[in-house]
């Protein structure tokens, strides 16, 4: 394929146990998996293609206008599966990972970890983080605590930092599942195994963690939402329509 400095892959497939054909699922007229492509593809990003190994996502990714690139159905992860449509590149130095189930993710955000990305030579990867209200916050919301350079420190489904009787309260922060990363350090990521955090937590950026790969974090003010079950794919209609 082309030449490309940086390159947005949006890793779909048609499983999944709550929403099963979600990137396919219509939102607003379109198929959700549209939704992302058009955000990614505002962006300043070199190249934008989804991931899948599902046929009938890449027929409508093609349907649109959309680069699709086929990989293997083997892969564990979403992570496992941007790395192998990342090679299909050459020269490229930056991959951005957009989940295919945020249909409403900014598009100046990934414009951000793009600049900061090129900006920093130093940074390994990149991700994003918002702030909330821990009283709202359960075991499916990641949460995540960054030191004064940005640095993450942990990521969890528990509630961090914990305030301690009589302690005070840093705020909370909920981790959206965007990332940045070199692309040696993506390769080298994906022929690590998973270790024992992970394992417990099954987050899968504690492997970074425990191998010494730093992750910078990117607070915003921004909104998103996203789609893990038709109920949140009412929810994201009603903001594209402005109703909430």
């Amino acid at each position: 394929m082309k030449n490309v400095r940086t390159a947005v892959i949006i890793p779909a497939r048609y499983a999944s146990s709550r929403f099963p054909g979600k990137p396919l699922a219509l939102l607003a007229g379109k198929p959700m998996i549209q939704h992302v492509w058009e955000k990614a593809i505002a962006s300043s990003a070199d190249a934008v293609a989804v991931a899948t190994d599902d046929e009938r996502i890449a027929a409508a990714v093609e349907k649109f206008g959309g680069m699709a690139i086929m990989t293997s159905p083997d892969h564990p992860s979403g992570t496992d599966r941007i790395a192998e449509a990342a090679s299909r590149f050459s020269g490229v130095e930056t991959v951005i990972n957009i989940q295919g189930d945020e249909p409403l993710i900014p598009t100046e955000l990934v414009d951000k970890l793009i600049v900061l990305m090129n900006s920093d030579r130093s940074l390994d990867m990149a991700t994003v983080a918002v702030p909330a209200d821990r009283s709202k916050m359960t075991e499916n919301n990641v949460k995540v605590v960054f030191g004064t350079s940005n640095q993450a420190l942990y990521f969890s489904r528990s509630e961090i930092p914990f305030v301690r009787k009589g302690g005070e309260d840093p705020g909370c922060y909920l981790h959206w599942g965007i990332y940045a990363y070199r692309k040696d350090i993506l390769d080298r990521f994906v022929q690590l195994p998973p270790g024992k955090l992970e394992n417990s937590e099954k987050l899968e950026q504690l492997r970074a963690l425990e191998n010494g790969i730093n992750i910078h974090v990117v607070t915003t003010t921004l909104t998103t939402i996203g789609v893990d079950t038709p109920e949140d794919l009412v929810k994201a209609e009603a903001l594209l329509k402005g109703k909430l």
